[in-house]
Parts: structure tokens; C-alpha cells; sequence
């Protein structure tokens, strides 16, 4: 007995000692771990703060920091204390932005120290500006290790050589100006970068042929006064003159000198027979000249007698309570008379207002007003126009050969009259005639989500883009709600129609300009059949589509119009996620400030619905308002908490 309590005692007290062992492992890892994640971290820090203090003695040539307030030592953290020049992430504080212009800088940019030396630095730098210094250049090529890199500035220093190809990897460049520098050689095939939306190259001694981007994309370009030549590529013409002068060895629109032809082989003719051939067409071109002068003598006179007649603006009487009317001129034109049918015509194509605002304005105050060119595309242009008598700046939209007839034009134009929602922009006037047709709205300042999205002026962060995508979606679904039984859809949906007003609110503009079907699945042959049965349904279901682009380019940051591997963004993404490989398709913008991925999946969810290749199987605009509503609620209640 004794004998079985002395064993039962030895098993008692090893079982004890080995928990106590055990515990005290656990405590050690623990401590080890913390040890080595806090030694990590602390040495991030230096290793971060070592670099920035290369950096910037290169570029100053000099160990000693040329004003000790700017912090910019080892001793100081760059984030907390606030470096001159410095911006770094709210949330994962690390260095975004490295803005040091216009501070006499005479020494060397060495980009391998930020892009190559520290990996991790490397990484979260999304820009770069060094505009108006001093500066020289060494190890260019390293620049594409900033493979993070949304905006790069050199412009205004004393960079020379050539343009490294290396250059043309920076994927998410979105801003290249290394105007007035001393920059030569041929440019790299910076094409390829396909989310670049303004290059600015102006001063520099570039040389060879410009590569053939995708004018479409870009909002300023540049590359006057270098050594360019060749044909300017196609999509060039719709910037200015100005973008390409200077440059002696380039031909084509917009420059005035146009490009010559390929020298034909000689004919063999002789030096009498050239003269006497000369002189028959030089006949032939006065025939020929004579003949468009009397056709042009004609048409002139006739022009004279049209624009005789006095267009003027009618407006309803506006009492703040009522909405205004919109008024034409249809009961003078029906008094006259068959013999004055030409004028009766011109006189019924008004310019009809419905603002109390611009009441008394004249088509032709309108024509003659200074007017700038604001944007183009396939069935008219945008002007902005200063009417000085009114007080007033305008967006004119002109549209050239609408099959819309000009009587349902104006009915139309009644029936939107009639409809309003704030985030809706309604055209205050608008003029129609068999030949154009021309649509007043109130200038908006601050440009499209188009340009918020790719011109990269202003931090457009996950909870602004969500809020956005949630009131244009309740907009299109009330005027879906309020003119389906008129079969009114907007037809023209896309980031550069949604404008952004002095409050930075969205705007949906140019709602029931439906010049042509938008959504490509509905010119397929399959789909015929189903839209002619369900022409309601396929009408509202393409701005379903296009809001399903929008909140694609939301979330990617990829232009609607920018090929990838040879697909629109649609096809793109869809095949992206086939692959699953979807936490690649989102804009590594907001990824780095920390917006939640389970939210973002699930709005791309919604988006990838509405770009179904069925249009039945595209949930209607009420139900995507709905569950975005419901992400957007989810996320407020996610930062309240945060807050707290």
C-alpha cells in the first residue's frame, strides 16, 4: 500500500512539472514573437527613414539637410512628424507621396535609392514630383521598380539622354511630365501603358516617330518644341495645334502641313506632253471652280433669306411655385400661309427655354457667344459658352445628324421637361432644326467622374466612390420608374455623362440623348428576336449594362474604353474572375487604404451582374440601387464603429 503511494506520488508530480514546463514554453514563444515582430517594425522604420535621408542628400549633393525644420533625419519619423514633402497613409502609415518642387535642387535623382534599394518603399510610393529644380539624373532605368507609381513629375530641371525602355513597364503610371528638360533620343513605346492620361513632353530635344497611344484616353498631351517626325497618330487632331508645333519633321492634323506621298515612278512622258496635260487640267480646274462658285452664290442667297427670320426665346412665366412651360411658335406658323412655308418651318425650330434664368436669350446671342470646345465624341461636341448679357456659363451640346425627327425632338425634350430628380441635369433650352440639333445645360465645374477616376486631380477613396455608385443608382432608377411607359431610358450612359457640381455631387447628364444602342450584346444576332418581343425590357436593361461599366471603372480604375489583351473592361474583368484571380482586377489605390475587400467583392458581384450578355438576366436599375444601398450602409456602420 505504502509502496503504491510512492508510485502514484512520482507520476503526480512529473504530470504537474511538465504543465508548468509547458505554460512557460508558450510565455517564451509569445515573447519571441512579439520580440521579432516589434524588432521587425522598428527596423521598417530605419530602413525607411535611412532611405529618404539618401534621397535627399543626393539630391542636395550634401550630408547636411539644407533647413532643419523640414525634419528629414534619422532621429524623427517621416509620418508622425510631418517631413517637408511628405505624405503618407492615414491608416497604414506608410509614404505615398514624394513632393519636392521648386526647392533649388542642384544634385543628383538616383531613382534607385526609393525603387530598388527598399522593396517595401518601393511599394506603397504612388507619386513622385520633383517639377522645377536643378537636378541631373542617374539610374533612370530603375524608375520601373515603383511599379506603384500613379504620377510622375520631372518637369522644369536639367535631365538629359535617352528615355529608358524600362519606363513603358510602370502600369499604373497615370501622369508623365518631364516637359522642359533636355530629354533625347526616341521615346519608349509608352502605348502600352494603358491607363495614361496625361504626358506632357513640351521643351525637350526628343527625336524619331510618336507612339501610337490612344488619344481617346488622354485628358492634356504634349510634346511641342523637340524633334518629332513623321505623321502625328491617328486620334492626335483632337487636341490643338499647340500640342505638336515645333516640331519640323511632323506632318498631319492638327498642324497645318499635311504629309506627302510616296514619290510616284516616273511616266516616261515627255517635257511637251507634261505642259500640254497641265494646261487641260488647269482648264478643267477653272470649269470646275466657276461651276461650285454659282452653286455657292446660290446657296448663300438662300442662307440670307433662312436667316432673315428672327428666332427668338420664348419662356414660360416663372412664379417660383409652378414649373416652368416650355413654348414654341407653333401658332404663328400655322397663320401663314402656303407660299411662306419655308419660313413657317424655320420659325417653329426655336430655341425653347424652360429657366427663368436665361429668359430673353436669343438663339443668335448664343451662336455668337465665346464658346470653348470641351469634349467630342462620335455624334456631336460640347462647348462651353459665356452668355455676358445673361450672366450665366453654359454647357451646349450639339448633335449633327440625329435620325430623331425634330417634332419628336421637341416632345421629348417636353416630357424630361416634366421629370426632375436633383441628381438629375435637366437641359434648360434647347433648339432643333432638320440639320442639328442643339441641347442647353447648366455648366457644371468640376468636370466628369470620367476625369475624377483617370485624371487623378483628387484622393477619390473607397467610401466616396461607393456613395457616388449609390446615388447614381436611386437617380437612373427613378427616371426608370417615371418614363418606362414612355420607353425613355438614357441611352447614353457613361463616366464622362456623369458630371460633378460645385459640391463635388454627381450629376447624371444627357438623360434620353439614345443616339445609338450602347450595349453591345444588344446588336448580337441572338438577342434580336428577344428585343424586338421585350423592347421595354432591352431599352432600360442597356443603362443596367452601362452603370455595370461605371462601377467597373470605379473599382478597377481602368478606363471603359481601354483594351485589355484585346477585350473591353467587361469581357476583361469576367475573364479575370473565371481565372479567380479577382483581388487582381481592383485598383491597388484602394487597396493601400485599407477598404474592406469583402465589400469591394461584393459590389464587383453587382456590377458583373449587370454586364450579363443577357439582357433578362440583368437585374433591373431599382434592385442594383437596393443592394448597393445596403453595401453603403454596411460600410457606414463599419467606420462609426471604427470611431468609437
Amino acid at each position: 500500500m505504502s509502496f503504491s503511494l510512492h508510485i502514484l506520488k512520482f507520476y503526480t508530480i512529473p504530470q504537474s512539472f511538465s504543465n508548468f514546463v509547458n505554460m512557460n514554453r508558450i510565455c517564451i514563444w509569445a515573447f519571441l514573437v512579439s520580440f521579432l515582430l516589434l524588432t521587425r517594425s522598428t527596423r521598417s522604420e530605419d530602413d525607411v527613414q535611412s532611405t529618404l535621408v539618401k534621397f535627399i542628400q543626393k539630391l542636395t549633393s550634401s550630408n547636411d539637410i539644407p533647413d532643419p525644420t523640414w525634419g528629414w533625419n534619422l532621429s524623427s519619423d517621416p509620418c508622425k512628424d510631418q517631413w517637408k514633402g511628405v505624405t503618407c497613409s492615414n491608416k497604414t502609415f506608410q509614404v505615398q507621396k514624394l513632393q519636392l518642387d521648386g526647392l533649388n535642387f542642384a544634385g543628383i535623382f538616383d531613382p534607385w535609392i526609393l525603387c530598388t534599394g527598399d522593396k517595401s518603399f518601393a511599394e506603397s510610393l504612388t507619386e513622385l514630383s520633383l517639377n522645377d529644380n536643378r537636378l541631373r539624373v542617374e539610374n533612370l532605368d530603375e524608375i520601373s521598380s515603383c511599379k506603384y507609381l500613379s504620377r510622375l513629375h520631372l518637369r522644369g530641371n536639367m535631365f538629359s539622354g535617352n528615355l529608358p525602355d524600362s519606363m513603358s513597364r510602370l502600369n499604373n503610371l497615370k501622369i508623365l511630365e518631364i516637359s522642359q528638360n533636355q530629354f533625347s533620343g526616341v521615346l519608349p513605346d509608352l502605348a502600352r501603358i494603358s491607363g495614361l492620361t496625361e504626358f506632357l513632353a513640351q521643351d525637350n530635344e526628343l527625336s524619331g516617330f510618336i507612339p501610337k497611344f490612344d488619344f481617346s484616353n488622354f485628358l492634356k498631351f504634349n510634346v511641342s518644341k523637340n524633334n518629332f517626325s513623321g505623321p502625328i497618330p491617328d486620334g492626335g487632331s483632337r487636341f490643338p495645334a499647340s500640342s505638336f508645333d515645333n516640331n519640323l519633321g511632323l506632318c498631319g492634323e492638327p498642324l497645318p502641313n499635311e504629309c506627302l506621298k510616296e514619290d510616284k515612278p516616273k511616266s516616261g512622258y515627255s517635257r511637251d506632253q507634261i505642259l500640254m496635260f497641265a494646261g487641260y487640267f488647269l482648264i478643267g480646274l477653272v470649269i470646275v471652280l466657276l461651276i461650285l462658285y454659282k452653286f455657292c452664290s446660290k446657296g448663300k442667297k438662300n442662307k440670307k433669306v433662312s436667316d432673315s427670320i428672327d428666332i427668338k426665346v420664348e419662356a414660360s412665366d416663372y412664379d417660383g411655385s409652378t414649373k416652368p412651360s416650355i413654348m414654341s411658335n407653333d401658332k404663328s406658323a400655322d397663320s401663314k400661309s402656303e407660299s411662306s412655308a419655308t419660313s413657317a418651318e424655320s420659325a417653329k425650330s426655336l430655341v425653347v427655354l424652360s429657366s427663368p434664368e436665361v429668359n430673353g436669350l436669343k438663339f443668335e446671342e448664343l451662336l455668337k457667344a465665346p464658346a470653348e470646345l470641351i469634349g467630342r465624341g462620335k455624334h456631336g461636341s460640347v462647348y462651353k459658352v459665356i452668355c455676358e448679357s445673361q450672366g450665366l456659363t453654359m454647357a451646349v451640346k450639339r448633335i449633327k445628324d440625329w435620325s430623331l425627327s425634330s417634332n419628336d425632338f421637341k416632345i421629348r425634350m417636353k416630357r424630361l421637361d416634366q421629370v426632375r430628380h436633383p441628381r438629375v441635369l435637366p437641359p434648360i433650352a434647347f433648339y432643333c432644326s432638320k440639320q442639328e440639333k442643339l441641347l442647353v445645360y447648366e455648366y457644371q465645374p468640376n468636370g466628369s467622374l470620367f476625369k475624377l477616376l483617370h485624371g487623378d486631380q483628387v484622393t477619390f477613396d473607397w467610401s466616396s466612390r461607393l456613395s457616388l455608385a449609390a446615388t447614381i443608382a436611386k437617380a437612373l432608377s427613378f427616371m426608370h420608374e417615371e418614363l418606362r411607359e414612355d420607353l425613355l431610358a438614357h441611352g447614353n450612359l457613361k463616366s464622362s455623362n456623369i458630371l460633378l457640381n460645385e459640391n463635388m455631387e454627381p450629376c447624371i447628364s444627357e438623360y434620353g440623348l439614345r443616339v445609338e444602342n450602347q450595349d453591345r450584346s444588344m446588336v448580337s444576332i441572338s438577342n434580336i428576336q428577344s428585343a424586338e418581343e421585350n423592347g421595354e425590357q432591352n431599352t432600360f436593361k442597356s443603362d443596367v449594362y452601362a452603370f455595370g461599366v461605371i462601377l467597373l471603372e470605379m473599382l478597377t480604375g481602368k478606363a471603359a474604353s481601354v483594351q485589355n489583351n484585346g477585350m473591353d473592361l467587361a469581357r476583361y474583368v469576367v475573364s479575370v474572375i473565371k481565372e479567380e484571380w479577382t483581388g487582381e482586377v481592383f485598383d491597388r489605390g484602394l487597396s493601400r487604404e485599407g477598404a474592406s475587400e469583402e465589400r469591394m467583392v461584393n459590389l464587383l458581384q453587382i456590377a458583373i451582374q449587370c454586364v450579363n450578355e443577357s439582357p433578362e438576366a440583368r437585374p433591373s436599375i431599382s434592385q442594383v440601387a437596393v443592394m448597393i444601398d445596403a453595401i453603403k450602409e454596411e460600410d457606414d456602420m463599419s467606420m462609426d464603429v471604427s470611431q468609437v
